[in-house]
């Protein structure tokens, strides 16, 4: 999986962290004060969204009193203390990072989530610090999932895209990954476990955690 790979770039949510769940429970609690219901389906609409254009929809959708910088601001307020006290790591995270520090290979992140939030997490988790660049779909043209948000987290670290693994968790982040021309592993996660056939047609390679690349135990699902 790693031979002739320089870079490895990963999603945040769902793919380092446990995190996708608290979004939903942000989303009832922010509607709430406006006396509003999360509508079914809101999330799969809003999958591959920058947390910019999450906001500008939920200001037109709900018609909300506030601005999109207010918006975002809440956002942030709201997740920062989830993020930091109750988002753990994936299984293996850690030793799989010190073994591509050990292998001399740059890191990066490609995210939805906004730049506060990634940091915070990554912090509060001691691994802020391997990351040679974080990259929000903000940053970019098009969000996931084009490819916009690796093909620029490649360009920071200088890496060219087919020397880079991507790791996602949903198939529009691997989607994202296979257009910018990279590799790409998918991630399980309870969020997406609905969407594992979509997953496997798209990927590289599925891992289940990440000692499964440790123990090369991992499956290789295109030749």
């Amino acid at each position: 999986m790693l031979e002739n790979k320089k870079a490895v770039i990963f999603d945040l949510d769902g793919t380092l962290v446990d995190s996708m769940w608290i979004w939903r429970e942000i989303d009832i609690r922010f509607l709430g004060k406006y006396g509003l219901q999360v509508p079914e389906g809101l999330n799969d609409e809003l999958e591959g969204y920058s947390f910019h254009e999450t906001a500008v929809y939920f200001k037109n959708r709900f018609e909300l009193p506030l601005t999109i910088e207010e918006i975002m601001e809440t956002w942030n307020h709201m997740a920062s203390e989830i993020y930091v006290n109750e988002i753990p790591l994936k299984d293996g995270v850690q030793d799989f990072i010190s073994l591509l520090k050990e292998r001399d290979m740059k890191l990066a992140i490609a995210t939805s989530n906004s730049r506060k939030l990634a940091k915070d997490c990554l912090r509060a988790n001691g691994i802020l610090d391997a990351f040679d660049y974080i990259c929000t779909s903000d940053e970019v043209p098009r969000g996931k999932p084009e490819p916009d948000v690796y093909l620029h987290a490649a360009k920071m670290i200088d890496t060219k895209p087919e020397h880079a693994l991507v790791f996602e968790d949903i198939p529009y982040g691997l989607l994202a990954g296979k257009r910018a021309g990279m590799e790409v592993c998918a991630v399980k996660d309870s969020y997406s476990e609905r969407a594992v056939k979509e997953k496997r047609e798209i990927a590289d390679y599925y891992i289940d955690t990440y000692y499964d690349i440790l123990n090369g135990t991992y499956e290789t699902l295109k030749k």
